[in-house]
């Protein structure tokens, strides 16, 4: 019995879906203007980790994930610079090549992740002509009004709007509205943004030439591909109580009845017990943790052994244990692999229900990975329990069918040519001489190495 935990609702609830054997499920995706960090990847690895349990409970699934490839402004609030504009300016491409550069790189960190991608991929340039006609719709039956900007949503004309965020309309509190004083709410919202001649992106309309609010491609493409019935809608929590509750308004005020059953959010990811900010240094990415020697599933399993639900502290020595974690259990399962001895079925049959029972509890997939290791460490090496654990991998996706490759095989020596261009780097960064630094570093990976560096200097790893 699956039992996830309902943002709308605050409760775990027992899962049926809409159609029987099927499961509709919207995912929000990335914004295409730069690089995503690994902060980003924590909500793609819930995604992962859910698609997975469905499949795992066998279920078939229809999923849709928007890349936002259009002109967006950078608040919730419908201000600031767009940012497929601004990134355009930054690197003196267009948005078009912006989003294609952009989307290559976060399709390769997601195959890295080894996740599950959804069975659409949608970008929102591919979904105006459906955003217009949803607007449409909702202007037919009075939720709009016009201002000089743009197309607005009347939140006061909807009446359950708040109820995700328990936001209160009579209580605004520090919305912001000095950004358009003739918005009729704080909470109001555009649907439909007027655009100056000079933008890039920008569509005609029935209303003017603009773009797209930040809210209406989800509704409009999951409307389309999924119906205005559909089971499950998931994203990082920082998308709760703006981006989602204005979707629910939208998705509900023009279907007439509550469109998704569930909303899942997945917390923040920490970095060294604060937020990550450009200004500190400590913005990362699936490449940036490459460099450090890291495996990408390192940092899944990293993930992994934090329920989605709970803000996670990512630390360079945190990332390194779970590596050695991860490290350890492959070569664990080697010896499984390679095992005679046998174990009984019902014993199997006992660490599979547990591992079921796990994460079909709100994917808890820390006392998953708990029960994994104790038939590891406690039952005899057999390869019954190599496939058991290649079964648990169906929901885990850690390749654990792939372990001989990645088990370490050899203790080749570090060349000295090697050595010594490590020495060098060594002494730039104790000169604080970053440029040559990042060059040296550069120089052994061309050469086949990966350095990391430690309290003691450094650590060099065979690519």
């Amino acid at each position: 019995m699956l039992k996830l935990h309902n943002s709308l609702t605050n409760k775990k609830e027992v899962f049926k879906p809409v159609e029987e054997g099927l499961v509709k499920m919207y995912t929000c995706g990335p914004t295409v203007y730069y690089y995503q960090h690994i902060g980003n990847m924590r909500a793609y690895i819930f995604m992962d980790s859910l698609r997975r349990t469905i499949k795992y409970n066998g279920y078939k699934i229809n999923g849709v994930m928007n890349i936002t490839d259009v002109g967006h402004l950078t608040s919730d609030e419908d201000s600031g610079e767009d940012k497929m504009e601004k990134a355009a300016k930054r690197e003196n491409k267009s948005p078009y090549e912006i989003a294609k550069f952009y989307s290559d790189i976060y399709f390769d960190d997601l195959k890295q992740l080894n996740i599950d991608l959804p069975e659409h991929i949608t970008p929102a340039t591919q979904y105006i002509e459906q955003m217009i006609n949803f607007v449409k719709g909702l202007e037919e039956k009075g939720y709009t009004y016009r201002i000089e900007d743009g197309i607005y949503f009347d939140v006061k004309s909807f009446a359950g709007y708040g109820q995700l965020s328990q936001k209160d309309l009579d209580k605004p509190g520090n919305a912001r509205i000095e950004e358009n004083a003739n918005k009729h709410h704080p909470f109001d919202f555009a649907l439909w943004k007027f655009v100056p001649d000079n933008h890039i992106m920008k569509w005609d309309s029935p209303w003017g030439v603009g773009c797209p609010g930040w809210h209406i491609e989800c509704s409009a493409m999951s409307r389309d591909i999924l119906g205005d019935r559909f089971d499950i809608h998931t994203g990082g929590i920082d998308h709760k109580t703006v981006h989602h509750e204005d979707e629910i308004a939208q998705n509900d005020a023009l279907a007439g009845h509550r469109v998704v059953n569930t909303w899942m959010h997945n917390e923040f990811l920490l970095v060294d017990g604060g937020k990550m900010s450009k200004s500190l240094g400590n913005v990362y990415t699936i490449a940036n943790l490459k460099e450090r020697g890291f495996n990408p599933l390192d940092f899944k399993y990293f993930c992994l052994n934090t329920h989605y639900s709970k803000k996670i502290n990512f630390t360079f020595e945190g990332l390194k244990a779970s590596a050695m974690g991860y490290k350890k259990l492959k070569a664990n399962l080697l010896e499984h692999k390679n095992g005679a001895e046998k174990v009984e079925e019902e014993k199997l049959n006992e660490y599979k229900q547990k591992f079921l029972d796990a994460i079909n509890d709100d994917l808890n997939f820390p006392l998953a990975i708990g029960i994994l290791w104790t038939m590891l460490k406690n039952e005899p090496k057999s390869k019954q329990v190599y496939e058991t654990v290649l079964l648990f991998d169906k929901a885990l996706g850690l390749k654990l069918d792939e372990v001989e490759e990645e088990a370490p095989s050899t203790t080749e020596a570090v060349p000295q040519n090697i050595k010594d261009l490590a020495e060098q780097r060594l002494l730039a960064r104790q000169s604080k001489n970053w440029a040559e630094s990042d060059r040296l570093r550069d120089k052994i990976k061309e050469l086949g190495y990966a350095i990391k560096d430690s309290k003691d200097g450094y650590e060099l790893e065979k690519l």
